[in-house]
């Protein structure tokens, strides 16, 4: 009988034991910091990973065309702040600054005009408008009567196009007759404009009759005035793919290109005994 008490007590006090081993376990406070480090650790990638992807941008199907894009990156504040790289360099002349995601204001471009400008050297480059493999492609404001050009720098990053830096600085000044001086009185001094029009200027028109061919012919003084386009006269843009602009060029081409419709219309300048004067004009608007 004392032999099965005995044993009865003996097993409590084992079962007592392991009771307290259980309750004691030396590695439960380093379990719990693990699994909460861990559970910090996957808190903060979920948070990285969901701030690299509103944070990083995405090609869209604008990115194709650089001339989608920047109409998409006029009109949408949102995407023009996706795509822009803060703080911008901002460098007005030789003065360099930064312009920080708060301070930036929407820029809506060339968008709210009925047509934009591009300006270029030589007949040839006009056949290069629009290639979709570049990868760096600036866009200008070049304001005649300050003489002054403000340039975008725009770089494809990814696929997707990205501002990196705005550069105002005044314009270069070539010898001779500066283009700008004579274009900002060509466009608003009709009596100058007059005397500047070769004539008889060749004329280049969309055959009404064949929307593939186009008519050669030319105009004198009076048919150039009935037919001239509205040509701006504060400022220009321009959107330079890498081609030549040379303020020393003998020739400019100024385009006159539609914003959402078929408008286009070109005018073809050419100096000549250091002065300049368009000798050729082409209406092919649709």
């Amino acid at each position: 009988m004392r032999r099965i008490f005995a044993g009865i007590a003996l097993l409590l006090i084992l079962v007592s034991c392991e009771n307290k081993k259980a309750k004691i376990n030396p590695f439960a406070a380093i379990t719990r910091e693990v699994d909460s480090m861990l559970h910090r650790k996957k808190a903060v990638d979920t948070l990285n990973r969901e701030t690299a992807t509103e944070e990083e941008p995405k090609p869209i199907e604008a990115d194709e065309s650089f001339y989608d894009f920047i109409y998409s990156f006029a009109s949408d504040d949102a995407l023009q702040r996706q795509r822009i790289v803060f703080p911008l360099p901002y460098y007005n002349g030789d003065a360099p600054s930064r312009i920080e995601r708060k301070d930036w204001k929407h820029d809506s471009l060339f968008i709210t005009q009925d047509y934009y400008t591009l300006l270029l050297d030589k007949e040839e480059d006009l056949e290069k408008l629009g290639i979709n493999e570049l990868t760096s492609i600036q866009l200008e404001w070049i304001f005649i009567r300050s003489r002054k050009i403000k340039k975008y720098y725009f770089e494809r990053v990814k696929g997707s196009w990205m501002l990196e830096a705005i550069n105002l600085r005044p314009a270069e000044k070539g010898e001779g007759e500066n283009f700008l001086d004579f274009y900002g009185r060509f466009a608003s001094d009709s009596l100058f404009q007059c005397q500047r029009v070769r004539t008889p200027l060749k004329f280049f028109t969309a055959d009404p009759d064949d929307d593939f061919s186009v008519l050669e012919t030319t105009l004198d003084l009076n048919q150039w005035l009935a037919f001239k386009p509205e040509l701006p006269s504060n400022k220009l843009t321009n959107i330079n793919y890498g081609q030549e602009n040379r303020d020393n060029s003998p020739t400019k081409i100024l385009a006159l290109k539609g914003i959402g419709n078929s408008f286009s219309n070109i005018l073809y300048f050419q100096r000549r005994n250091g002065e300049w004067e368009l000798y050729k004009f082409e209406d092919i608007s649709m």
